[in-house]
């Protein structure tokens, strides 16, 4: 297996938008499900500058032949109080589950994070996607709390727990 893992670009904006509604459908562990992710191309193009234009952020692709299966991201802060950590979101489309493309895209993060700078890696994901927990945990990120009913779906409560990584 040959994962790819670079910048997203602006000329990406519309694949994004494709794989991130297809990959809300594939299970509940993400912040929106199929179809949910409502920004325009031209919204999405934004928020790729935005971050591109930021030494404490990133968009990351993981692609497989030409076609992207997984998105990182590191969302950092200018602000001083707060600029010495960064927030991680990562989506791994669900045939590729288990097969370390989680890893080297967690892998790519954290590299970033200490590249830029940042001190602080932090991260939430629901509390009984279990293959999520051991991906984060594999990678050096620790249990720090947890949000009750962060998550409402279908009318059922799931919880967040949040995790960190000192860099």
């Amino acid at each position: 297996m040959s994962l790819e893992i670079r910048k997203a670009q602006t000329s990406d904006a519309a694949l994004i938008l494709d794989y991130l509604n297809r990959v809300g459908g594939e299970s509940d562990n993400l912040l929106f499900g199929a179809g949910e992710f409502t920004l325009t191309v031209e919204q999405e193009e934004k928020m790729i500058e935005q971050l591109n234009g930021s030494k404490a952020s990133v968009m990351l692709l993981g692609l497989m032949d030409g076609d992207i299966v997984s998105i990182g991201s590191v969302q950092g802060s200018e602000r001083p109080r707060i600029a010495h950590h960064g927030e991680i979101a990562l989506s791994v489309s669900k045939s590729y589950w288990g097969q370390g493309v989680g890893t080297q895209m967690m892998e790519a993060l954290i590299q970033f994070g200490k590249t830029a700078g940042l001190e602080l890696l932090h991260l939430g994901v629901r509390a009984d996607n279990l293959g999520g927990v051991r991906l984060y945990e594999k990678v050096g990120f620790r249990t720090f709390g947890t949000f009750p009913k962060f998550f409402k779906i279908n009318g059922e409560f799931f919880d967040k727990m949040l995790m960190a990584l000192e860099l």
